[in-house]
């Protein structure tokens, strides 16, 4: 977790809720006046009426009431050393009993889903780094919260609470969201508890918000702002549609709310969330090819009519798509009836997708179509099953905003080295990250893997460690 939250300090961010309270400095004062005389006082103005030509008023308030006890404001708190020479290496080691401790404190948001196991919802981002978090009731109550597990990729996180009374939030069905739906936002935005806006759907499946991970958000028009992150957007009926996630606005969260907010749509957030509950972290499965987005160079090449598509460039060796026949220079156009465009877009469908799904690719094969049936493997991620001069090691591949950020960015993330083992002795180390092996080329795990299936006789591992190169021999 702390490689991933290394590399993941790389990325420029949207702007995502999360931050700290911001107290309000500005005091509206009105200027002091003459009261009026009696005769030209100002009359009363009459309530609201219950209804208008016999018709109720419409209101939010029944379906609120049933909605707000199963939001909650998230608290955490992280303590961090500081130096008062910054972040000047050589005196942070002669000088460390002049560090400090200092606590970092923010809220977020978060929704009680299941209120037999006590479990909430949330943004990864929300208690990313976390030392102690804890949760407020909509009663009023405060509770320790224990850490389940997250998912930075898609930034869903989870939590367990143990308390009496909760409410739950009844989910809503997947895919039946529509551009238009009317929506509403509850959240606890700057810190002000239990505050709710609304909104409509403007657009779904939203792949394109820059520094984030796998994608496929509602995107809104109510109100999200900084705190909201991990609230509830439900539907009229009180039925939770998304999970609050971000704001967007190029100028940054100071310059208001503008009606770009996106949030994380309920299929997917279940999806990990029982990925999650069963096992605290998350696997995802991979066709096993490396592609390349079809430009119009490519296009007039293939004879294609349009540059658009994946094209495949290499199958890697016992993977789902060498099984299924996928071969070098199909273009890939489609899966599961989905539109794919682009290598980045074929990568962020197969990221969405729950372990071991089917999946239908529509391909085109020397100019004609074709349908290919395969299914979607989790890779093992323990050394020894790679090669056993990396036993020891657990690798990762580079969390999925890093790479959007930064194309160029490829390789396989060391994400954690048994103390005394064959990795370790070799000079593995937590947090290394594996540029190039004499294995043979990669860009990811996947890749990583198949060059290793001839089983070199001799292994070196190109690495970078905080900053600087090293070649470690694996012996």
């Amino acid at each position: 977790m702390r490689a991933k939250s290394t590399l993941l300090a790389l990325v420029a961010a949207a702007a995502f809720g999360g931050f700290a309270a911001t107290a309000i400095r500005d005091v509206v004062q009105q200027p002091a006046g003459a009261a009026p005389p009696a005769a030209l006082a100002v009359p009363t103005l009459a309530a609201l009426p219950a209804a208008v030509d016999g018709q109720p008023v419409p209101s939010l308030a029944p379906m609120l009431r049933q909605v707000t006890p199963s939001v909650v404001s998230v608290h955490t708190k992280q303590r961090v050393r500081v130096s008062p020479f910054g972040n000047d290496p050589f005196f942070r080691r002669m000088f460390p009993e002049l560090s400090q401790e200092r606590i970092n404190e923010s809220l977020g948001s978060g929704v009680i889903v299941d209120a037999a196991q006590g479990y909430v919802l949330t943004n990864h981002h929300v208690i990313e780094g976390a030392d102690d978090v804890s949760v407020t009731l909509a009663d009023g109550r405060t509770l320790e919260a224990e850490f389940v597990g997250s998912d930075a990729d898609t930034d869903v996180a989870l939590m367990r609470i143990q308390a009496d009374n909760l409410t739950a939030i009844p989910l809503a069905r997947d895919g039946e969201l529509q551009v238009g739906d009317f929506v509403v936002a509850v959240g606890n935005p700057f810190g002000f508890s239990q505050t709710v806006t609304s909104g409509i759907v403007s657009a779904v499946g939203r792949s394109n918000v820059p520094g984030v991970g796998f994608q496929n958000f509602i995107q809104t028009d109510a109100s999200i702002n900084p705190g909201n992150s991990g609230g509830a957007l439900v539907n009229l009926r009180g039925e939770l549609v998304g999970v609050n996630t971000a704001s967007f606005n190029t100028r940054g969260s100071m310059a208001g709310n503008i009606g770009l907010g996106f949030a994380i749509p309920i299929g997917l957030a279940q999806n990990v969330m029982t990925q999650l509950a069963t096992t605290g972290s998350v696997q995802r499965g991979t066709l096993g090819i490396d592609t390349q987005t079809v430009d119009a160079r490519i296009a007039q090449g293939l004879g294609l009519d349009t540059p658009r598509g994946a094209i495949v460039t290499r199958v890697y060796g016992d993977s789902p798509a060498a099984a299924a026949g996928l071969r070098t220079g199909d273009v890939v156009t489609a899966a599961n009836g989905q539109r794919i465009d682009s290598s980045d877009a074929l990568r962020n469908f197969q990221g969405l997708q729950s372990l071991d799904a089917q999946v239908t690719l529509d391909v085109l094969r020397d100019g004609k179509p074709v349908k290919i049936e395969t299914r979607l493997r989790a890779l093992p991620r323990d050394g020894a099953s790679f090669d056993p001069r990396l036993a020891g090691a657990m690798f990762a591949d580079i969390p999925e905003a890093v790479r959007r950020q930064n194309a160029r960015v490829a390789g396989v993330l060391v994400e954690k080295v048994d103390s005394g083992s064959r990795a370790q002795q070799s000079g593995l180390r937590d947090g290394d990250l594996i540029l190039a092996a004499n294995s043979g080329e990669f860009r990811d795990l996947a890749g990583f893997r198949d060059s290793l299936a001839g089983r070199p006789s001799d292994l070196v591992l190109r690495i970078s460690r905080r900053g600087r190169i090293y070649d470690v021999i694996m012996r």
